[in-house]
């Protein structure tokens, strides 16, 4: 069994042949998918993916819509914190983070990010965290805070040395499309280095394509791929892979499967 820890299966990429998406993901072998929030007005399509017994939710504003929060007054955090106790089954805080691409929001990032990490920790829930170019200073802000639950540091792309300070803090780290890429040889290093609880898969479908398939829209069926990829860099067998990172998700967020 396979889960794709980290798939935006409310976009509208799949409204065309979302059924048709899940049967190819269950005919590769993957069996549930975890789906994150990234903005307050996408949350009810997520929670309505979330109806389904296969599909798990987070609900989260994600840095890269900064533009689409409300941010004054903290309107968007109050709505936030009211959907999650709306919607106890919703099993994480997320998506949300840093993206310092952005220099322009940065401030903004960090206010909002801030008071999302202060809400997984009064309500005990793991956050699902988007990282990019940021790796160090979110890593000193997780530790500041002491999340009693940790969370997912979502497609990690940094050192080993950055990897194992996430784990230290309790946190796991999401392995997705970027390591089939035959360049990324530091995220390979990573890889080869992680504890056999120290990963989950994902897709973030439909983005972050595998190698070979840049331009083209990502599925949750291809978690097999990047299980396989796990599997070649440990020298480990793809069941062996498939059975430590189920069991990451499962421990990660709860899930009763």
């Amino acid at each position: 069994m396979l889960i794709d820890a980290h798939c935006h299966l409310d976009f509208s990429d799949f409204d065309a042949d979302r059924e048709a998406m899940f049967d190819r993901a269950r005919e590769a072998g993957v069996r549930h998918f975890v789906v994150p929030g990234t903005t307050r007005d996408a949350w009810p399509g997520v929670l309505a993916l979330g109806r389904r017994a296969d599909v798990s939710v987070c609900l989260g504003l994600h840095p890269y819509f900064m533009d689409e929060h409300r941010l004054e007054d903290d309107a968007d955090v109050r709505a936030l914190e009211a959907s999650l106790a709306e919607n106890p089954h919703a099993v994480a805080v997320g998506e949300c983070g840093i993206d310092a691409r952005f220099d322009d929001t940065l401030e903004a990032q960090w206010a909002l990010f801030d008071a999302q990490l202060r809400l997984a920790k009064h309500l005990e829930l793991p956050v699902v965290v988007h990282c990019v170019h940021a790796n160090d200073e979110v890593a000193k802000r997780l530790r500041q805070l002491a999340l009693p639950k940790g969370g997912l540091i979502h497609a990690f792309a940094g050192s080993p040395e950055q990897a194992r300070r996430f784990l230290e803090l309790g946190f796991t780290l999401g392995l997705g499309g970027a390591l089939t890429y035959p360049r990324a040889k530091k995220l390979h290093r990573v890889v080869k280095s992680l504890p056999d609880s120290g990963f989950v898969l994902e897709t973030d479908s439909p983005d972050m394509p595998l190698c070979g398939e840049q331009g083209k829209r990502n599925e949750p069926a291809n978690v097999a791929r990047v299980c396989e990829h796990v599997a070649d860099l440990r020298g480990e067998s793809a069941a062996t892979i498939a059975a430590r990172a189920t069991a990451s998700a499962r421990a990660l967020f709860g899930l009763a499967l």
